[in-house]
């Protein structure tokens, strides 16, 4: 029999809806019954394409067991840590200060008024490695809160003014500078691995957001290395396991320090920042093997996550059926990987040697550490050789023919919801990759995704943004990041296609995040809502990590409206939050690399690229402007710049501008060129 979860439009929480656990989803049924029944709440947070949630529910949610011992003692709650990332972060915040790491799933105990107690990440169903098992956990919570009540929800109390207090919350104001930028740019040179690429030891996840500003910071100081760490760092990424070499995109990341055996997972966020980090490095240095990278995202998210009616879907699961007669016997990345002996009868011995010399294949499999024997026998494709000239007709019938073949396997699961701030990002990208590559697909892939979101996502009624769309159903008010990733997309669409309209949403979306989420005393945002009675904590996120933070979008999505639309006001409150977090930026600038890229937008020199006259005749002028890297530039046509500029004799001109103060008009494409070096 199903549970509660059965009602429920998260992927996630429709794979737990056939548990004996059962089940609620949150809300205030689940929060009444744990009044009225006097039950701690015991919450699993996770996502539906999370390998570790996959292990814990075959483990322990499946198990009858342990399912009784959960419904007699506790109220179980499950969240989709994707459709609710507040209470993600609140809960996670807890985990990381009790316990010193976290991850998913979340495993949280909770007081009945929603104070967390008792929390960690993925429990083992029994006892090993001297650490209890999930049942014995339980066992001994339930016994602790039957015989020691009060010192739980005294604990609980204390707590949430912890949290409060490790958040940052109420610190004085103050102004980052260039030591704040200096300083990160040096820690991340430290950090760096020179021979490897990225940042620290493994694991490695990439971290775009520090791709952002290094290229921003080399751009504006002139050290040559920042840019260099960024380019070794994406020629090793696109080299190794962690991209798919034949579907194309990235998995999540690599649990190796060389970038080869990923963890198999696909997620929109991280397509979305990673085209845009190859982008800016071909538009940097001209070559064309970072343009060919971005193509390649682009065209795996157009073939496997758009939605048919324009929106992106949000993930592709890790793991899938090695054999399509036994659909449930699931392995990580069995979809991707291949034994030497599938590629020679799929190749035959000529292309097959080829291909396996180019990829790296070995006749017993080319994993040599795998603690888990996941990949006993099989190859995970990595760049291992440069291809040669007299191969590109092998390779190109290798490729075509392997996708072909793994087209027919089973697939991973496909996570179909609809997230507005990830749509956002990835509209971004596509609106950056139709200017930069010249690509008309590109705009168009990133405008009917706006239209996707404008339609199903935007309540014009109270002018309110909702986060998440499933099988027709929009739900979820916005947070701060939903807002912020789609202000900044509408701006970058209004930079490929010159509508109006594109400025005109994104100036309403900006006036109503600073009316719900804006801290009018202290300065910065809120991710949630004043009066959220679900949430025990009202956080201010500015932690740029797998994505970049409400704050940081928000900030730089203020002082690009401000430029195009004339918004002082947009402005004020941009400086405000960049003073919120300015002692962080100073202390601790590695943990916040997006909001320094704001920082450096909102002290840099600003320049102003005003384009008249009639459209046909500007693009050339466009692809000047496109093929540099400007990143302090806001581009307009004269119909939306704060002082009408005519074209010179009615023809085709651009004007350069430092804060509006401009220099002669200049009617073709070579005096442009000229003009902005």
């Amino acid at each position: 029999m199903p549970n509660r979860l059965i009602h429920e439009k998260s992927p996630y929480l429709l794979q737990h809806a056939h548990n004996p656990v059962d089940w609620y989803p949150w809300g205030e049924e689940a929060l009444a019954a744990a009044r009225e029944r006097d039950l701690p709440i015991f919450l699993s947070i996770g996502y539906s394409t999370c390998h570790w949630c996959h292990v814990m529910e075959r483990e322990s949610f499946e198990n009858d067991d342990v399912a009784q011992v959960l419904n007699k003692n506790f109220i179980p709650v499950k969240v989709d840590r994707e459709e609710r990332p507040d209470l993600d972060r609140v809960y996670m915040l807890f985990v990381q200060a009790s316990t010193g790491s976290g991850g998913w799933p979340m495993s949280v105990w909770l007081t009945p008024q929603g104070r967390p107690f008792f929390g960690g990440t993925y429990f083992a169903p029994d006892n090993r490695y001297g650490r209890p098992g999930f049942r014995v956990i339980l066992e001994h919570l339930a016994s602790v809160w039957r015989e020691d009540r009060q010192k739980i929800e005294q604990s609980g109390a204390q707590v949430i003014e912890q949290m409060r207090s490790i958040a940052g919350q109420g610190e004085a104001a103050s102004k980052a500078g260039q030591d704040a930028l200096d300083n990160t740019y040096h820690a991340f040179r430290r950090s760096f691995d020179a021979r490897l690429g990225g940042f620290g030891n493994a694991p490695k996840f990439p971290r775009p957001s520090i791709h952002n500003f290094l290229l921003r910071y080399a751009d504006s100081s002139g050290e040559d290395d920042a840019r260099t760490m960024v380019q070794i760092t994406l020629d090793a990424m696109a080299k190794g396991g962690m991209h798919d070499q034949l579907g194309g995109g990235f998995h999540r990341y690599s649990v190796d320090e060389r970038w080869f055996v990923p963890h198999f997972e696909k997620m929109l966020y991280d397509q979305a920042q990673l085209a845009t980090s190859y982008l800016e490095a071909f538009q940097i240095t001209r070559e064309e093997r970072y343009a060919a990278v971005a193509r390649d995202i682009f065209e795996y998210v157009l073939r496997d996550l758009l939605h048919p009616d324009g929106g992106f879907y949000s993930a592709e699961d890790a793991d899938s059926a090695a054999d399509p007669e036994h659909p449930h016997e699931k392995g990580e990345g069995a979809f991707y990987i291949w034994s030497h002996q599938e590629l020679v009868d799929a190749l035959g011995p000529e292309d097959a040697a080829v291909f396996s010399r180019r990829f790296g294949i070995a006749p017993n499999g080319n994993v040599e550490h795998d603690p888990h024997a996941e990949f006993t026998g099989r190859n995970i494709l990595y760049q291992a050789h440069e291809a040669q000239p007299d191969e590109a007709a092998s390779l190109a019938r290798s490729v075509a023919k392997l996708l072909e073949i793994r087209s027919k396997r089973p697939r991973p699961h496909l996570d179909d919801k609809v997230l507005t701030g990830w749509n956002g990002l990835m509209i971004s990208a596509f609106a950056k990759g139709a200017q930069i590559l010249d690509e008309p697909r590109y705009a168009q892939a990133a405008r009917s995704a706006q239209l996707f979101l404008w339609s199903r996502l935007w309540r014009q009624s109270d002018e309110t943004l909702l986060r998440r769309y499933r099988d027709g159903d929009a739900a979820i008010e916005g947070f701060l990041d939903d807002y912020a990733c789609l202000i900044n997309a509408l701006v970058d669409l209004y930079e490929t296609e010159f509508n109006a309209a594109d400025l005109a949403w994104a100036e309403k979306l900006a006036k109503r995040a600073i009316e719900l989420f804006e801290d009018r005393e202290a300065g910065g945002f809120f991710s949630t809502q004043a009066g959220q009675n679900d949430l025990v904590l009202r956080l201010k996120d500015d932690y740029d990590g797998a994505e970049p933070s409400g704050n940081s979008m928000m900030a730089l999505a203020l002082l690009r409206l401000a430029r195009l639309r004339n918004r002082e006001d947009f402005r004020k409150s941009a400086e405000r939050t960049l003073e919120a977090v300015g002692a962080r930026m100073t202390a601790g600038g590695p943990g916040l690399p997006q909001m320094l890229v704001a920082l450096m937008l909102s002290t840099g020199k600003p320049m102003e690229i005003v384009l008249a006259g009639p459209r046909e005749g500007l693009d050339d002028m466009l692809r000047v402007i496109r093929g540099r890297f400007l990143p302090n530039a806001a581009v307009m046509l004269t119909s939306e710049a704060p002082t009408l500029m005519p074209g010179v004799d009615d023809g085709a001109t651009a004007y350069v501008c430092e804060n509006y103060t401009c220099q002669l008009p200049v009617t073709t494409a070579t005096e442009l060129k000229k003009r902005l070096q």
